[in-house]
């Protein structure tokens, strides 16, 4: 955006006021010491404010007995305070639950750093009002300067007082209103003396330690300026939310421009000593132009001013693109409301300065309102004037640009040559302009100057009298001669200008459109280990440099991914990375941790804390460090990929989540089943022995024998769900042991079938085996379960009247035993789940009985496969109903058991 455009809000501005939206809003009266009347000044502005119309409860306000103070809260609105117990008395706390459920428009509570009595919801009372804040209640509350906790060290040395109850500095920002109770330090001991504080034997004490006169004096002036600085960034952010330009010199705010010259350490000195001289904070910002192309050593120089304004806490270090060097510098100046810039004097040619091309000059003209300071190098040694044109060494491709220049001037001079022979023109200077160019758009700025000059020299000549000589006979020709270069030059500057500003642009969306890429690959990407072997190839492939990225595991960091491949880092790279890790900062190469480590480790963060660590090895590009948009670049690959393992993260525990609730689903079925299969034998049971305890005497003999036989029965019928139940931990378990020996299916058969019986089928059952069916390698017992369980279901959903097939028969190696009734059969669409834990015939559309816990198949189907078999069902298989349930064994020919 140019000078010229109109100003617009800050998207950072508008996003926080959006945040504040539904949310109370918080005022602070802030004093340099107790004493100095903040809670009676927030008393006296909620008596206004209540006469004003306003719903204003006081939550809690400590008057320490001070009758002024007393006299503000008649007539207000006092809520009563809670009960906690702690240790062994009552301490009466501000009710936090009472605050909400009468939700005033204005509530008072008094002491924001308080830390509440063990037993409360929040350990201190700033929690509660952050709770007040968010349910959209305004609050007023009072704060002692020490109780900032970024000013915590430096009160305990002033006053040599450890202050244990503090505030973090982040909630005191997020303040809407701060109100400065100021009281100079004479009329505050005056008060102190008074007995109008403490009561005298304390007040005594306080003026021995806390309230001494240098004291108090000291924490007035940390008072004050912590409530400038907080009421100049609110400034700011008003400004920026209201698309408001600067600068507003209600307080200071200095910007420093680091360049690539050798005096930019120099300036961000400068401006770190202004800065702390004036007590204003200070930015540091370089600007990038489509068109600069740094050299190594350039671009090292303005990484290191900004690392080392950043080290000597600068407010914000940020990189700016533009167009335009001072149009951009004023516009984010003005943006951000600095009123001084300092800049650095490079030692440009006597020539630039004399034609006020310099950047000094440039912004001195520009600025308005703002303060410019030039920081003169210490050297007095001038550049000539080529040296002020920033010749640069020329490379291959450099020299073949120039060599295809002078081409294209030659070819302009044939085809002006024979143009003029062709047709009597005054002038054909445009096809010399058309070589120019072509070298401007084909090769850039300089190439082109040279084709203007050479276009120049050949157009005169051989093409202005007399010919063959550099001379012009007459002045009018030597007028258009210089117009002519002038042309030339100024298209060849434009045409350069946007060739270059088009290859940066172009590289620029390349690279945009890479990140682009790049997230959307990893969006897709649901494993940790995936994502980061692709973010280390894709860091490897932009950036050229060895890429590793280390999770942790135990108690210490392993390299999960590297490209090109490596196993292991060594001791002091380590050391580097777990410091990052650790930390939560960057360390290695170019920082203050560890910079010999030839590798630049930088932490993956996530919302839920670090997830790892992303390195890269600088000691491949000749030792050198990541310049600016280099370790830009770098970092954002780290936190697109921190966003990709967090989702991964997430994604893993939205399916632990869902099989937790899948397995609790399935756990509470299974309860509920077993209790319902476990109380119809228990109750028969239980009536069945009242019965012979109570009427053992009157009862006949057979029916005291009908009794013991329903309890055996019925002991037997739980004894099979007990052991289909152990069968079935087992077979989940992998835990089933094979016993294998020759059975002869037949027998197998007739007893399952006979078995059958005796509890009471009433079905009719056919048998068929083939007669010379060979024995086979089983556990007689496990199997023998097996096929009760496959009966016993054809016995309990085919019906009453149903028909029952077993048949057994070979099938090359494999043995096929079947069991199909011509009862309803199963539905079509719960075929496929006949065999799943839980499913009984309710589910499955089958009459069911009510008997069983839908786990017979399920066990059948474990013992089969243990036996290296298959189990399968099909439905409607007899005149379009009935079910068939067919086991596959091996035969196991020629083994020996």
């Amino acid at each position: 955006m140019g000078l010229t455009d109109k100003p617009r809000a800050s998207p950072e501005a508008l996003l926080a006021l959006a945040n504040r939206e539904g949310r109370g809003r918080l005022k602070i009266f802030l004093g340099a010491a107790p004493g100095v009347g903040k809670t009676y000044a927030m008393l006296q502005a909620a008596r206004v404010a209540a006469q004003e119309g306003t719903d204003v409860a006081v939550g809690l306000a400590e008057t320490h007995g001070r009758r002024e103070t007393e006299l503000l809260l008649e007539g207000l609105r006092i809520l009563p305070r809670t009960s906690v117990p702690y240790r062994g008395r009552m301490v009466q706390e501000f009710d936090l639950d009472a605050a909400l459920k009468c939700r005033p428009e204005l509530i008072l509570v008094d002491e924001y750093a308080h830390t509440n009595a063990a037993g409360s919801r929040h350990p201190k009372r700033w929690q509660d009002i952050e709770e007040l804040l968010d349910a959209g209640i305004n609050v007023w509350t009072t704060l002692n300067i020490q109780h900032l906790e970024s000013l915590n060290d430096v009160v305990q040395r002033i006053t040599r007082v450890r202050v244990r109850e503090t505030v973090p500095d982040a909630n005191f920002d997020k303040a809407d209103e701060i109100v400065l109770v100021d009281l100079p330090p004479d009329e505050l001991l005056k008060r102190l003396a008074e007995g109008k504080v403490y009561v005298q034997d304390t007040a005594a004490r306080a003026v021995d330690n806390f309230f001494r006169p240098n004291n108090l004096v000291a924490l007035r002036e940390l008072a004050l300026r912590r409530a400038a600085a907080r009421i100049d960034s609110d400034l700011l952010e008003r400004m920026q939310g209201g698309g408001v330009e600067g600068p507003w010199a209600a307080g200071e705010r200095i910007l420093v421009c680091v360049g690539p010259d050798e005096t930019s350490s120099m300036v961000v000195r400068h401006a770190k000593r202004l800065a702390d001289m004036i007590g204003a904070p200070f930015i540091a910002v370089t600007v990038e132009w489509p068109s600069s192309r740094f050299s190594e050593k350039q671009r090292h120089r303005v990484t290191e001013a900004l690392q080392l304004a950043e080290s000597l806490g600068a407010d914000e270090v940020k990189t700016l693109v533009g167009t335009d060097l001072v149009d951009e510098l004023l516009r984010y100046a003005k943006f951000e409301n600095v009123t001084q810039i300092v800049v650095g004097r490079s030692r440009s040619s006597w020539l630039a300065e004399l034609l006020g091309r310099s950047f000094p000059h440039q912004l001195i003209r520009a600025a308005e309102d703002i303060a410019i300071h030039v920081v003169t190098p210490v050297s007095t040694e001038r550049r000539s004037v080529w040296q002020g044109l920033e010749w640069r060494s020329l490379s291959k491709k450099t020299s073949l640009a120039f060599l295809w220049s002078a081409v294209a001037v030659v070819l302009a001079i044939f085809v002006g040559r024979v143009i003029a022979a062709a047709v009597p023109l005054p002038n054909v200077s445009m096809v010399f302009l058309l070589a120019v160019f072509f070298s401007a758009v084909q090769f850039g700025i300089w190439p082109a100057v040279f084709a203007s000059v050479l276009s120049f020299l050949g157009y005169n000549f051989f093409f202005i009298a007399p010919f063959y000589t550099l001379t012009v006979a007459r002045p009018h020709e030597l007028l258009a001669l210089f117009i002519f270069l002038g042309v030339a030059v100024l298209s060849s500057a434009v045409a350069g200008r946007a060739r270059e500003q088009g290859a940066a642009a172009a590289s620029r969306a390349r690279a945009t459109r890479r990140l682009f890429e790049f997230a959307r690959r990893l969006s897709s990407l649901a494993e940790p280990q995936t994502v980061a072997d692709s973010t280390v190839a894709e860091v490897h492939r932009d950036l050229g440099l060895p890429a590793v990225i280390l999770f942790p595991q135990g108690d210490d960091l392993v390299v999960t991914a590297a490209w090109p491949p490596e196993d292991q880092l060594g001791t002091a790279t380590m050391t580097a990375a777990r410091w990052a890790f650790e930390r939560d900062e960057p360390a290695g190469a170019g920082t203050g941790t560890l910079p010999n480590v030839p590798w630049y480790f930088f932490p993956l963060r996530a919302s839920h804390g670090r997830v790892g660590v992303i390195g890269i090895a600088c000691g491949g590009k000749d030792g050198a460090e990541l310049d600016a948009e280099e370790r830009a670049l770098f970092e954002t690959l780290a936190e697109l990929t921190a966003t990709a393992l967090e989702r991964s993260q997430l994604a893993r525990e939205i399916v632990v989540a869902k099989s937790a609730t899948e397995a609790e689903k399935v756990r509470n079925t299974f309860l509920a089943s077993i209790s319902h299969d476990f109380r119809t034998p228990l109750a028969s049971i239980l009536g069945s022995a009242t019965s012979l305890i109570e009427y053992r005497a009157k009862l006949p003999d057979a029916a005291k024998l009908d009794l013991l036989s329903q309890i055996k029965d019925e002991a037997e019928h739980l004894d099979g769900m007990v052991r289909n139940l152990l069968a079935m931990t087992r077979v989940e378990a992998g835990a089933l042991e094979l016993r294998r020996d020759w059975i002869d299916v037949r027998e197998l058969l007739d007893r399952i079938v006979a078995f059958a019986k005796r509890r009471g089928a009433v079905q009719g059952f056919t048998v068929r085996t083939e007669d010379d069916l060979p024995f086979a390698p089983a556990d007689q017992t496990l199997l023998d379960q097996a096929m009760t369980n496959v009966v016993g279901n054809a016995v309990r959903y085919g019906g009453p009247d149903a028909q029952i097939v077993v048949e057994a028969r070979r099938v090359g190696d494999d043995l096929l035993i079947s069991v199909a009734d011509d009862g309803p059969g199963v539905a079509p669409d719960m075929l496929p789940h006949i065999f799943e834990k839980f499913m009984r015939g309710k589910d499955l559309g089958m009459a069911d009985g009510g008997e069983g816990a839908g786990l017979g198949l399920a066990i059948a189907k474990g013992i089969v496969e243990a036996h290296g078999g298959t189990i399968s069902a099909d439905s409607h298989v007899i005149d379009g109903h009935g079910t068939r349930v067919t086991l596959r064994l091996p035969l196991g020919t020629g083994q020996t058991l």
